[in-house]
Formats: C-alpha cells, structure tokens, sequence
C-alpha cells in the first residue's frame, strides 16, 4: 500500500553520505500527488494549532497531535511506522539492532517557519524523557513547492563533537526543496539551519518530521533528554545566551525558555 504513496525505489537508491555524520538526501520522496495533498494539510501559521517557539535560538511553529492531522497526513504517520518501513531505514543505514518507532512524535509532527524563522545548530536529545530509549534517525520531507533556493531556509549539518557544547564548521547546506527528503544519524549530530530564511510573506518553509529510536546503552553519563543549542557566532560572548542554552537543555526548566 505505502509504495503507492512513497518512492520507495528512491528511498533504496539514495547513497549514504559518512561526512560530517550519516545523511542522504532523497528527491521526490513521495508520488508527486501525495506531495501536493500534504503540502495542502498543513494548517495556516497563525492557527491554534501550533506551538510557537519564539527565542534567540529557534523561530518556529511545530505541531505533532496526531487527532489533529487529516486523514492524508495521519496516514502518512502510520506509515512511517510501519515495521516494514522502519525495516527500509535499518538496512539505508546498515543497523544491526531493532529500530523503534516513537508514536508520541516527540519533536515531530508539522513544522513551519515564516520569513525570519530560525534554528540553531544542536543536538537532539540523546534519550527519550519518556520511553528511555535513543534517538538514532530523524527522517524530515520538505513540502513548499514553492520554494525557491535564494529563498534560505538550508538544512545544515556541521562539524563538531558533544563534548565541546558547541558546533564546529558548516560542512553542509541542503536546500529544502519541495518534496525532499533528508535522513540522517541524529545520535550526536549537530545540525539546524544554516541560511537565513528569506521567503516572500505569505510563503512559508513546511515539513513533516518523524524520529526512530534504538535501544539505550547501559550507564550513559550526560544523557540530555533535551535539545543542546549552540550559539551563534555573533552570540558567543552573550551570556544570556549561554545561560539560556542551559536552561532550554534542561528537561526540568525547558518550558520556562521556548516563548521567550
């Protein structure tokens, strides 16, 4: 049924990027109907139906209440979580272990940013605050057909290791084009938005966003059960930054800091 939906041969046929962390970028993710009935499911950006982050280090509106999807998008959902699906990702990204599927879409779900709209580089949280499990890939379609390059909004992956609480080099820049995919090990991996978003008012940068997860190792020191941001370079010496950066990392002072 799902390859009616999804290419999968696309998905199969994308090659497996090591640098700077596992990725491959997949064009025309889904049949071109089903892109287009997506892209139409997404909610107006002022609709209650979203949570706006609104701080220093991210600008957005992100949406993942499954009884609020339409049929089409729901679906879509299911589908990700299919074991079979989840079994085309274990053998993308040559895993040995089980993938598990995250039903809650902590972090999933709709997202959509306006002109402006903005995400730090950062890491994920490493373990769910909930299931205890690891988060291992994050899978994100983009769905402005619209969207033009110089328009910014660029997925970014950069250099850099947990320990140094800060990302290193941009090593990659990937433009959200209608319809595509990126995938990727998001276990400690720094990555956000690497160009400034410049569309036209009234256009706006749309994805779908679902995360697996694997098994947790035994005895992790620093688990962050929440996301790491780090500064921008023009932010480095600012420490109400510093201090909020702390404050969004943790699961227990979080809520104070997103709507700033």
């Amino acid at each position: 049924m799902y390859e009616k939906l999804i290419n999968v041969k696309n998905i199969e046929g994308a090659t497996v990027l090591q640098e700077p962390f596992p990725h491959c970028i997949v064009d025309d993710f889904f049949n071109e109907e089903t892109a287009r009935l997506l892209e139409k499911d997404f909610p107006s950006f002022n609709d209650d139906v979203w949570h706006r982050y609104r701080n220093p280090l991210e600008v957005k509106n992100a949406s993942n209440n499954w009884n609020l999807f339409p049929p089409l998008t729901y679906k879509i959902f299911q589908i990700f979580n299919l074991g079979i699906f989840r079994q085309l990702l274990k053998i993308k990204f040559n895993l040995d272990c089980e993938l598990y599927r995250d039903e809650g879409l902590h972090g999933g779900g709709w997202h959509m940013l306006g002109r402006g709209g903005k995400l730090n580089p950062h890491l994920d949280y490493f373990i769910h605050p909930k299931l205890g499990l690891q988060r291992k890939i994050n899978l994100i379609v983009y769905l402005n057909h619209y969207w033009h390059e110089d328009w910014g909004g660029d997925f970014g992956l950069w250099e850099g290791n947990v320990d140094s609480g800060k990302s290193g080099k941009l090593a990659k820049s990937v433009s959200p084009l209608f319809n595509r995919a990126v995938m990727f090990e998001t276990s400690n991996s720094w990555h956000g938005i690497a160009k400034k978003i410049k569309c036209p008012s009234g256009q706006y940068r749309k994805s779908l966003a679902t995360y697996y997860l694997i098994d947790a190792p035994e005895n992790v020191e620093r688990p962050r059960y929440k996301a790491l941001y780090a500064p921008t370079k023009d932010q480095e010496e600012d420490d109400s930054i510093i201090n909020l950066i702390n404050k969004r990392a943790s699961l227990s002072k979080a809520k104070e800091v997103w709507k700033i």
